[in-house]
């Protein structure tokens, strides 16, 4: 598995970045989720001090792209344009991205440096004139080996992924020699396994490449929206050798030097299954040719499922990530996602479900015991954290489930385990309920004895001291819950701010002042009692 565990002595940036969106529809929660993970991974790693730098953005070229624009009846460039502004920028808003940088490949620090690239291979001989016949699907903009298609009805082929008819395509086109690479990619996988990750994907790259690689047509000359081949003005260049530059033309490279030095490689790519032979084939060779150092791990995680298909707006399975959010909040969302499937793997989406999830462990687990200790706090000591006397057994199991507790998610996080991290925090979060629980605090506090009132210090300051812990490892999956955690505990007066917090030593007891002030607002997850679906 990935493992950027490593802190960083060399000044270069923990790189990490979504796949560059397609804009010929509106995102779904099958974006988002993609996003959410960068989006995680990112804060992860900024919570545990390290320099980080997180890149999306938008894929604007291709013959989808100019359909869909068609059929508006608007220019290819205006469609691009209305959808990034309406759509695709504010839905980062929507689910709290953190991204550093946003790149359109239509923007002139993407184009330039795409056309130096491959006239750059053109001008080495990696490139040739050829003559591209056979199927091609324009809803994956990709070529398809004839092995690959479905059969459909009265004799038609259909794509393995979108379920619709391929066209078969017949161009004189120019040609990467993506054959001669084949040895080389299959060693690159024996020698850093990591690269292509988690394992099943790994292997079925790895079948892929063993097959034997043809040479990829890289130009298109039956339509004109894309970026021009330098080299010959009457084609346009393949839409995904264009896009998949963008995570260098985004780090600099040929502009700023010492961005790309403090950026590139890219440590972690993300990208859906479905496009993953793109980015652990084509762009590892692409970058092979051109003397530019690797990426280092390629994750392609599993498909969004609704009613047991692919999220797809064509199939009307695609949900908008507001209609989520409006009901159970931003937080939920993406904890609920990465929470509730392995990554990696395919994970079906229900209200039920994900009601079930937002009741059980925000709401009836977190949220019930920030409220509780909050209130005791106030109700007892004024609101003022008092400090605890000597730790008997049951809080030193606290102490030490919480050390064993941010080492196991640290450890998940970082290996884009995230369903395993969270699952290690919620667990936390149950042993102190069950700790207060059994100590009852409440009964405790109806014996007026200096005994008594020191007994009840330690299970109030032992809960909060805990809380403290848990909105340091839940800031970067639930940032806007963390914050207000952190204030309920009056952290931010006492300890400092939360994003100073260091992850790694948030398992070190006793950070939290005597004295901080608590108090009990909001309810962190507000109880929802019927999710209307959409």
């Amino acid at each position: 598995m990935v493992d950027a565990s490593a802190s960083r002595q060399d000044g270069k940036a923990f790189y990490v970045t979504t796949p560059i969106y397609y804009v010929n529809d509106k995102p779904h929660i099958g974006h988002a989720y993609t996003t959410v993970a960068a989006d995680v991974l990112a804060r992860w790693h900024r919570q545990r001090g390290e320099k980080v730098w997180f890149l999306t953005g938008t894929d604007e070229h291709g013959q989808k792209v100019m359909r869909s624009a068609e059929a508006s009846g608007v220019t290819p460039r205006e469609w691009a344009d209305q959808l990034v502004e309406t759509a695709w920028k504010p839905v980062l808003e929507t689910i709290d991205a953190s991204n550093d940088d946003f790149i359109r490949t239509t923007e002139n620090r993407h184009t330039e440096r795409v056309r130096e690239f491959w006239q750059h291979l053109y001008d080495a001989g990696e490139v040739f004139p050829g003559t591209y016949e056979g199927p091609y699907c324009v809803s994956c903009e990709e070529f398809k080996l004839p092995a690959e298609l479905l059969d459909g009805e009265n004799g038609q082929k259909l794509c393995p992924v979108h379920g619709r008819p391929v066209e078969m395509l017949s161009e004189t086109n120019y040609f990467f020699k993506l054959s001669a690479y084949t040895e080389k990619l299959l060693r690159l996988y024996e020698e850093h396994p990591e690269f292509v990750q988690p394992e099943s994907a790994r292997n079925e790259v790895v079948a892929f490449v063993k097959q034997g690689l043809q040479d990829l047509s890289i130009t298109r000359s039956t339509f004109d929206w894309g970026i021009p081949v330098p080299w010959d003005d009457e084609h346009v260049l393949y839409v995904w050798i264009d896009a998949l530059l963008n995570y260098v033309t985004a780090a600099g490279y040929r502009t700023d030097p010492l961005l790309f030095k403090q950026v590139w490689p890219a440590d972690v790519h993300l990208v859906g299954k479905d496009i993953l032979r793109f980015h652990a084939v084509i762009w590892p060779a692409m970058l092979m040719a051109a003397g530019l150092p690797l990426p280092t791990t390629v994750f392609a995680h599993g498909w969004l499922l609704v009613g047991g298909e692919k999220m797809s707006k064509t199939k009307l399975t695609g949900i908008a990530p507001s209609q989520i959010i409006d009901t159970f909040g931003s937080d939920a969302f993406r904890y609920y996602f990465l929470r509730a499937i392995q990554f990696g793997s395919d994970g079906s989406f229900s209200w039920e479900h994900l009601s079930a999830v937002y009741t059980s462990e925000l709401a009836n687990g977190l949220g019930n015991l920030a409220s509780r200790v909050a209130a005791m706090v106030g109700r007892y000591f004024d609101g003022n954290l008092p400090a605890p006397a000597d730790a008997g057994p049951a809080e030193q199991v606290v102490a030490e489930r919480l050390t064993q507790t941010v080492r196991v998610a640290d450890q998940a996080a970082v290996s884009l385990r995230f369903h395993e991290a969270l699952a290690a925090v919620e667990a936390f979060v149950g042993v102190v309920n069950g700790y207060l629980t059994e100590q009852a605090p409440w009964k405790v506090a109806k014996d007026d004895s200096p005994e008594a009132r020191a007994r009840l210090a330690t299970i109030l300051y032992t809960a909060a001291e805990a809380l403290r812990a848990v909105a340091v490892l839940y800031n970067p999956v639930m940032p806007r819950s963390a914050a207000a955690l952190w204030e309920l505990l009056g952290a931010g007066q006492s300890v400092g701010a939360l994003a100073d917090q260091s992850l790694t030593e948030a398992g070190n007891w006793g950070q939290l002042p005597e004295g901080s002030v608590l108090t009990k607002g909001a309810p962190l997850f507000p109880r929802i009692e019927e999710p209307e679906a959409s």
